[in-house]
């Protein structure tokens, strides 16, 4: 399972952002059938639970997309009874996630998000076999990455062209499509030509192309993470 530890950047000299950005993580589109709660952790830090690989990578990108948040994942155990607060759950993804946001406080001029996964060294040197999980995670953090840096990089024109073609439902069914930019060109009132060449330097298809590989490893992090904390307790 995945944690979530998502802290503002520079908030000392900026409005405290949180209560919106709970806001627009609630509004998001997420898949599986429970939309995960996030909450307030402390001070301009928010936390959640999350069960859907694929909804972290949504959730993350929303929040690089902004420019203003440090982003932690941690991958491993979680204890949380149903209905309960994310503050209340225990379990390694908490512990990984705190140290993924500290990590992503740290990365300098990268893209700040880090996924850590939730096996201790001492686990590891005791035999766990958790170097599948832990490459994995390595893996998918340098993907999110470079999702991050194309979602970082668009201007806001981009972003408005990019937008309309979401709002289409075209993400996730080969974004970019030829009558969806031309509804889109309407819709903006720019031309179709506008539109193909804000695509092609957005790296919009790009970014639809690789986030489910982010997705996957993600998963695959989680399951081998798992089943090593599960043999490491056998």
């Amino acid at each position: 399972m995945f944690v979530m530890t998502i802290d503002q950047r520079g908030s000392t000299g900026d409005q405290d952002r949180v209560p919106s950005f709970l806001a627009q993580v609630a509004r998001l589109e997420l898949p599986g059938p429970a939309h995960p709660v996030f909450e307030r952790s402390v001070g301009d830090e928010v936390q959640g639970v999350v069960r859907e690989a694929s909804a972290v990578v949504e959730i993350a990108l929303h929040a690089l997309r902004e420019g203003r948040w440090y982003v932690g994942i941690g991958v491993g155990s979680v204890s949380l009874p149903p209905d309960a607060s994310p503050r209340e759950g225990t379990g390694t993804a908490f512990v990984a996630a705190r140290r993924a946001v500290e990590h992503a406080k740290s990365a300098g001029s990268q893209v700040p998000l880090s996924v850590v996964p939730g096996i201790m060294a001492g686990e590891a040197g005791r035999g766990v076999p958790a170097g599948e999980g832990v490459q994995a995670c390595a893996n998918a953090e340098a993907v999110l990455r470079l999702l991050g840096r194309l979602v970082q990089d668009r201007t806001e024109a981009q972003w408005r062209v990019v937008d309309a073609l979401s709002r289409l439902g075209a993400g996730g069914q080969g974004p970019g499509r030829h009558g969806s930019q031309k509804r889109v060109a309407r819709e903006l009132g720019i031309s179709e030509q506008s539109v193909s060449r804000t695509v092609l330097r957005s790296g919009w298809q790009e970014e639809w192309a690789a986030r489910p590989a982010a997705s996957m490893l993600l998963g695959y992090a989680d399951s081998q993470i798992t089943q090593a904390l599960n043999d490491g307790q056998a």
